[in-house]
Formats: C-alpha cells, structure tokens, sequence
C-alpha cells in the first residue's frame, strides 16, 4: 500500500479521496511499518502526461502509425532523444541501443523531473511539433 500524507498538527492525512480509502483498510490498534520519502509533485507529473498527450493529438496519420499508434511508444522515444535513457547492447540487434529510463516517483526527484520535462519539451517542439506555436500549443495546458 502506498499513499500520500500530509503531515499536519494533528497527525499525516491522506491528501487524495484515493489515499483516504486506502487508509481505512488500516486497523485501529495496529502498529504498521511506514518508509517515508518526499513526494514528487503529483500535479507536476500529470501535466507531463498532458504535454505529452497534446503533443500526441498534434500528430499526423502518418507519424501516429509510425508509432504503432501507441502514446506509450511516442512517450519513450521522446524521452530517449531528450538524454533520458540508458545505452545496452542488444544481443539480438548485435548493436548498441537506448532504453528510456523508469520516471516512476522512487527513481526520480522534482528537479530531475523538472529537467525531463523541459528536455522533452525541446525535442517536442524541435522535432515533432515544429510547425506549431509554442504558444498556442501551451494554452492547451493552461488548465494545469
């Protein structure tokens, strides 16, 4: 189980509807073992995901099935050519390749994520979304 708390005066509160429901799984009385780590900006790494997904919706027909028309695809590829990503060599390929590397919460920090989320904005604007007003397309975002 894993939930976001909000420490308080009173004591850590769930900070989501999601957190909260998990917490009543809890017995009273119990004595449970916690690891505490600062959490990432949940807001921050779901506007991410929306830069991503705009930029996904941008795309032509013929990019989209470049990609096998999976998002998930477009979204590691974006991350390997903004230098998010690890060099191994593929036995199969018998050449040297980059995987994109885990954005999950545990593996990255806010900065670190910051950093990504700007690199991945350059390769989105300098690659794919070239023809595209960095402004226009970040009103699409505005709601974040």
């Amino acid at each position: 189980m894993e939930l976001y708390l909000l420490n308080t005066a009173s004591g850590l509160k769930p900070c989501y509807d999601s957190d909260f429901e998990e917490k009543k799984k809890l017995k009273l009385g119990q004595t449970y073992k916690a690891k505490i780590t600062l959490a990432r900006n949940i807001e921050f790494h779901r506007k991410y995901f929306q830069l991503i997904n705009t930029a996904w919706a941008y795309q032509n027909e013929a990019t989209t099935k470049h990609f096998k028309e999976n998002i998930n695809c477009f979204r590691k590829t974006v991350e390997v050519a903004a230098g998010h990503c690890d060099t191994v060599y593929s036995l199969s390929r018998k050449e040297w390749i980059d995987v994109p590397k885990s954005i999950a919460f545990d593996k990255m920090d806010d900065a670190e994520f910051q950093n990504l989320y700007d690199r991945v904005k350059d390769v989105l604007f300098s690659v794919f979304l070239r023809h595209i007003s960095e402004y226009d397309f970040m009103n699409n975002l505005s709601n974040f």
